[in-house]
């Protein structure tokens, strides 16, 4: 005979685990329905023909520089099939890109911002093939072109950015004694948990010390946005990441500093739309912490053994000009129009009437003189 086992009752630590189960769930299903994606990348300003689409696109890290070249009006390699921005119009481009990665965060409490969309895949890049088509197509402008990195003393300047920014502090050492100066950030930044006396604290104030003296700068030299070149400017700001690191995100460290990072990153782009007179995009990536790119790296059994370049040892390839096209196109129509003018010329003159129409046999004596 089967009897059936006695049902067990549930004790108030059952009764919790579900409850913890059931919140779990109804926060993922609220974070999925709110469409939360992490690492994000935000438009804070942005002129009326730059037009970015509001909605949730995901954007690849690794096409953020293609998507800066899109913006400023100049081609890229491969075409980017992504709807949040649209093609604007052919002879108009935005005086200054200015993008800004902030690295140690998922989001920042901006309070206003044009569009902003989820960041998959964030790989580390750079805008330095965005930095070499401003530099070649305007090189007799001299535009402004300026890559910052304050945690790792990088700094890469070109153009009238070696007049300007000469004197803006790059390393540590100069930060800290800017922020000790009059004028610094110290005086006006409600500063709350953090302290002035902290390594890593001060390494996220000399951040914002930074994100001041470039507006500082353009105010005083007002010119830069006045010009025919556009101008670039890339910062990477990773303050927040080492407050995380210390303190964690959940400290009062942690969260004075999102806040204080979003008010300054608001009033910065609104300076510098200002200044290039509403036609500057400004960007902002934030992101926890960049990913090693992975690569797959195959051989083929049919490689041939034949080298195409016979100055390189490596079997590569020529090195591909992208002026390729355009100097074939001039070549070619050249060779065509000179082709035309030869054949119309000696049709001419195979038809010629030498007694009528050439000035050499008119102005001779047509009756042969005899001695």
């Amino acid at each position: 005979m089967i009897t059936a086992a006695p049902r067990r009752k549930m004790s108030l630590t059952d009764w919790r685990r579900m409850e913890a189960v059931l919140s779990a769930a109804f926060a993922l299903c609220l974070l999925a329905s709110t469409g939360v994606h992490g690492d994000s990348f935000t438009i804070l300003q942005s002129p009326e023909f730059v037009s970015f689409q509001k909605g949730d696109w995901p954007v690849s890290g690794e096409k953020i520089p293609d998507l800066v070249a899109l913006t400023m009006g100049f081609s890229v390699q491969e075409d980017l099939t992504w709807p949040g921005l649209q093609a604007g119009p052919l002879f108009q481009r935005p005086r200054a890109n200015v993008l800004v990665v902030v690295r140690g965060t998922d989001a920042l409490a901006l309070p206003q911002s044009v569009a902003s969309y989820p960041l998959e895949n964030p790989v580390p890049f750079t805008l330095d093939s965005v930095a070499e088509t401003v530099h070649s197509l305007f090189a007799e402008d001299t535009p402004v072109v300026l890559q910052l990195a304050p945690s790792e003393e990088r700094l890469y300047m070109l153009g009238k950015a070696n007049a300007v920014f000469e004197d803006l502090p790059v390393t540590l050492q100069q930060i800290r004694a800017r922020l000790s100066q009059d004028g610094s950030v110290l005086a006006s930044l409600p500063l709350n948990s953090l302290s002035r006396n902290a390594e890593a604290d001060l390494l996220f104030l000399s951040e914002v010390q930074v994100l001041h003296d470039i507006t500082a700068l353009l105010q005083r030299h007002r010119h830069l946005a006045k010009d025919h070149s556009p101008d670039l400017y890339s910062l990477e700001l990773s303050g927040l990441e080492e407050l995380s690191k210390l303190y964690g995100k959940d400290s009062p460290q942690y969260h004075d500093a999102s806040a204080i990072l979003a008010s300054v990153l608001q009033k910065f782009g609104e300076d510098v739309y200002s200044l290039y007179g509403n036609s500057a995009v400004v960007e902002v990536v934030t992101v926890k912490s960049f990913q090693a790119p992975l690569t797959r790296k195959s051989r083929s059994i049919l490689e041939s053994k034949q080298i195409s370049n016979p100055g390189s040892p490596y079997n590569l390839a020529y090195k591909y000009n992208f002026q390729y096209a355009v100097v074939f196109n001039i070549v070619l129509w050249l060779m065509i129009a000179l082709a035309l003018a030869v054949i119309a010329v000696a049709y001419n003159l195979w038809n010629m009437d030498p007694g009528y129409d050439s000035i050499i046999y008119r102005m001779t004596n047509q009756k042969i003189r005899v001695d």
